[in-house]
């Protein structure tokens, strides 16, 4: 059976989310790899890419989920990837004429952030919008499938294009993808019925969905468990192209082969998620996967040169595999559970916690990483995300997720053009 490759219109937005995230994972190992080895970075300054590509999380999330309720959700998507491709476009240019520097390097990384912010909680909102309730397991596993198989072939070819054409070529990779995820989402049929919101001031909409998260106890606990979890596995990556590069001794090429393979864990994960549930029952298989994902971790800081290297891939092999999973579950579980004229405010809300620790993450990764080591650093990061297991506990008696939040409406069809 086809299932929803037969849809031309979902095909279209997996075309472009999945070239996107491509470029997307190419950049997340070439700006690292642009700031340790053509501006001599320090480890700092490394981690503290990672914190000002999240800050924005932080600083705007709120009112960004308001004001995306507000509007329909793929001309924000458009004009967030057109703006990205500008932002990263401008990298090697400005390397081209001898003018990048740590400092435009943020600043790109920074405004980059910005638009992912907007366009993830339009992305987020519009897939029920595209397609029906039944559909959105199978085309979470299938978008989050792909986005865990660019993050086996993201850093292989940042690591190619490193050794070939100099690291910032994968950013200009990187700004290319933006181009064809704009082009694929602009050919989308599908126009989705805009929810009414209530004209009250944004002040008012924001707290409509803080309490709507903070009065949920299953929206509340995944809330605060990805807070932490975000904070040790950010911390854990922040610094892992300085462990790889410069603990261990591994050259380009090699980083973004280690990468590429423990990425595989995420391609795994995405594929067993919906049978896991299946079999399971959804609320049980997502505890299973955070529960068999944590200790894995412990095994990155176990690595070495040579053989010892497969410590590291095996580890985030484990790690990839169980939180891709979870976020299948997860994220179709919150898609059909909130009412949809407060989804934006309901994401930003929950990812102003999960993704504002991220950028903290990164700046204790990099002062870490400087004052006790990096190696040290990754054992670390590794406790805190299986001390985080017990936030899980309100799940342990479900074997499914919850359906629908209580008093939450109908949702509307998407309605062709």
């Amino acid at each position: 059976m086809k299932g929803l490759w037969g849809n031309r219109d979902f095909r279209l937005l997996w075309t472009g989310e999945t070239t996107s995230m491509l470029g997307s994972m190419v950049a997340s190992t070439a700006l690292p790899l642009v700031a340790v080895i053509t501006l001599g970075a320090s480890t700092f300054q490394v981690a503290l890419l990672t914190a000002v590509a999240w800050l924005p999380w932080l600083v705007i999330g709120l009112p960004a989920g308001a004001w995306v309720d507000r509007l329909p959700k793929r001309p924000v998507m458009l004009a967030c990837n057109t703006v990205s491709m500008a932002v990263f476009g401008s990298v090697p240019l400005a390397a081209a004429f001898g003018a990048l520097t740590m400092a435009y390097l943020l600043v790109a990384a920074l405004l980059g952030g910005v638009a992912k912010v907007f366009f993830t909680l339009a992305y987020r909102a519009y897939l029920p919008a595209l397609l029906g309730r039944e559909d959105l397991l199978e085309a979470n596993a299938k978008l989050q499938g792909s986005e865990s198989a660019t993050q086996v072939g993201g850093p292989g070819l940042a690591g190619v294009l490193a050794q070939a054409f100099g690291p910032v070529s994968g950013v200009l990779a990187d700004a290319v993808s933006f181009g064809v995820s704009v082009l694929c989402v602009r050919a989308i049929r599908v126009r989705e019925a805009v929810v009414p919101v209530e004209r009250t001031p944004l002040r008012s909409q924001i707290a409509v969905g803080l309490r709507f998260v903070a009065g949920d106890r299953y929206l509340r606990s995944l809330m605060v468990f990805g807070a932490v979890s975000n904070l040790a596995l950010t911390g854990y990556s922040s610094i892992q192209i300085v462990f790889l590069s410069r603990t261990l001794g591994a050259g380009p090429g090699l980083v973004g082969l280690v990468l590429a393979l423990a990425g595989l864990g995420g391609v795994l994960g995405a594929a067993l998620a919906g049978r896991l549930g299946a079999r399971f029952g959804t609320a049980r298989a997502f505890l299973l996967c955070e529960v068999a994902a944590a200790p894995m971790m412990v095994l990155g800081p176990l690595s070495g040169p040579g053989w010892r290297l497969s410590l590291f891939v095996l580890g985030v092999f484990g790690v990839c595999a169980g939180v891709v999973a979870s976020n299948v579950l997860t994220t179709t579980f919150r898609q059909g559970y909130c009412p949809p004229e407060l989804f934006g405010r309901i994401t930003s809300s929950a990812s102003l916690a999960a993704y504002g620790t991220i950028p903290l993450a990164g700046v204790l990764g990099g002062v870490l990483g400087e004052v006790i080591g990096v190696r040290e650093t990754l054992w670390v990061a590794s406790v805190v995300l299986v001390a985080a297991l017990p936030i899980l506990a309100p799940f342990r008696r479900l074997r499914d997720f919850p359906v629908t939040a209580a008093g939450r409406p109908p949702r509307r069809q998407p309605q062709p053009s």
